[in-house]
């Protein structure tokens, strides 16, 4: 499921905006203060389309883009009240992909989104790994929770025991299996050294690590994954 960060002040936009999109399957993260909204994206995130209004309280949606765009490539679509060609010029060249100035019409508004994330979703099991409201981020090591911001950062061999699990979803894989794939055939781990990571996984990902939900024991054998 794609990541939209709307940053809006107007409620009734909020609640406009962020219904239709979660109809058209997005998940929408919401800030309705410019200072917030620029707390959370001013550090690593992972959102695959930023609607930033201009007029916001405390912080401005173009400095807010601005501080973005020093660190991130995300697409940005721009919307505000003041629709004149000058303001639309300052939004794109600050690196904004898109303007659309308000009132909108909402058909034209869920177009420009499909647009901007368009060819995202074919990538995104390749990139990305979905646990709960978790999102592990294959490219950077990482993981962030429902706000999109980074929770963790996972070392190489981490990540490589979470992607055999994805790639395996629902199966029952082998210790020998895991040793074999992740670790490889000129090491020598113990069977202990998986459970070492499992450990870690459920402390990160169950609610309850007694009792998983995601990463199972299967006796004698190995481990299941479920998302």
């Amino acid at each position: 499921m794609l990541r939209v960060c709307l940053v809006e002040d107007e409620q009734s936009l909020i609640e406009l905006i962020s219904l239709n999109l979660e109809m058209e399957g997005y998940h929408v993260h919401c800030f309705s203060d410019g200072q917030r909204a620029l707390d959370v994206l001013s550090k690593p995130f992972h959102f695959d389309l930023i609607i930033l209004d201009v007029m916001l309280p405390h912080v401005n949606g173009f400095d807010i883009c601005r501080e973005i765009r020093k660190h991130d490539a995300t697409p940005i679509l721009f919307l505000s009240a003041k629709g004149t060609t000058a303001d639309r010029v300052a939004g794109l060249k600050l690196g904004a992909n898109d303007y659309l100035a308000k009132p909108f019409d909402l058909e034209e508004l869920l177009l420009k989104v499909q647009i901007l994330t368009q060819g995202l979703v074919s990538t995104e099991a390749q990139k990305f790994m979905k646990i709960a409201d978790f999102r592990v981020d294959f490219t950077t090591y990482t993981v962030q929770g429902a706000d999109g911001v980074a929770a963790h950062q996972f070392s190489k061999r981490e990540i490589e025991l979470l992607a055999l699990f994805h790639e395996k979803e629902g199966k029952v894989i082998s210790r020998s299996e895991i040793l074999d794939r992740v670790w490889g055939t000129d090491q020598f781990p113990t069977t202990r050294t998986i459970d070492n990571y499992i450990l870690v996984f459920r402390k990160l990902f169950e609610p309850d690590p007694k009792n998983p939900k995601h990463f199972f024991s299967i006796r004698g054998v190995g481990y299941k994954f479920v998302s």
